[in-house]
C-alpha cells in the first residue's frame, strides 16, 4: 500500500527525455537520479516539484502518454530515487510501463476524466494525500475542494501484481521457482 502526498503534473506527452535528460545518463549506478528528475523544468521556481507543499510526494498524477520515447530505465530510476512509488495516468509509453514493473514502480491507468479531476483537486488542495492499495487494486483520492475522497478500481496483470506485492522482479520469481 502507498499512502502519501500526491503531486499533480498537468502535462501530457511527457517523454523519458523530459523525465531524465540525457546528460544524466552517464551514471552507472541506479541511485542519484532523483536530482535530475524533470531537471530542465525545475529551473522554473513555479514548477510543481519545486513547491514546498509537494515535498515528499510519493504519488504522481500525470497526463496522457506519460513516459513515451526511448527505452531508458533511467526515467523509472529517477522517479523512484526522488521518492515516487506510483504514477497514475490515462496512458503510458509501452516501454516505460514495462520498465516500471521491472523496477518496482507501480504505473496505474485511470480514465482521463478521473486523472484530470484528480490533478485539479490536488492543485486546489496542495499537499493532499492519496491511497493506492495494490492488493485491492484501488486508488482513493480527492474529488474536489473539501468534497472528500472517491475510490477508483484499476486493472493490473495478475503476474505483475504478484511480483510487486512480493517485492521481486521476474528473475527473482524464476529463482524462487527454480526447483519446479
Amino acid at each position: 500500500m502507498v499512502e502519501g502526498r500526491a503531486l499533480p503534473l498537468g502535462r501530457a506527452d511527457v517523454d523519458t527525455d523530459q523525465i531524465i535528460p540525457s546528460e544524466w545518463l552517464k551514471r552507472v549506478e541506479r541511485t542519484g537520479f532523483g536530482r535530475g528528475l524533470f531537471s530542465e523544468w525545475r529551473d522554473d521556481p513555479d514548477f510543481v516539484l519545486n513547491r514546498p507543499e509537494h515535498a515528499g510526494a510519493t504519488i504522481l498524477v500525470a497526463g496522457a502518454r506519460f513516459g513515451t520515447g526511448s527505452s531508458r530505465e533511467h526515467a523509472v530510476w529517477a522517479l523512484m530515487d526522488y521518492g515516487f512509488q506510483a504514477v497514475i495516468a490515462p496512458s503510458f509509453g509501452d516501454i516505460f510501463y514495462s520498465n516500471s514493473f521491472k523496477n518496482g514502480l507501480l504505473p496505474i491507468v485511470l480514465p482521463e476524466a478521473r486523472c484530470t479531476a484528480l490533478r485539479a483537486a490536488l492543485a486546489r488542495n496542495p499537499g493532499a494525500r492519496m491511497v493506492v492499495d495494490l492488493a485491492a487494486q484501488t486508488v482513493s483520492g480527492p474529488v474536489g475542494i473539501n468534497d472528500g475522497f472517491a475510490t477508483d478500481s484499476f486493472a493490473i496483470d495478475p503476474m505483475r501484481k504478484e511480483l510487486l506485492l512480493a517485492g521481486e522482479d521476474e528473475i527473482g520469481f524464476t529463482q524462487r521457482h527454480g526447483a519446479a
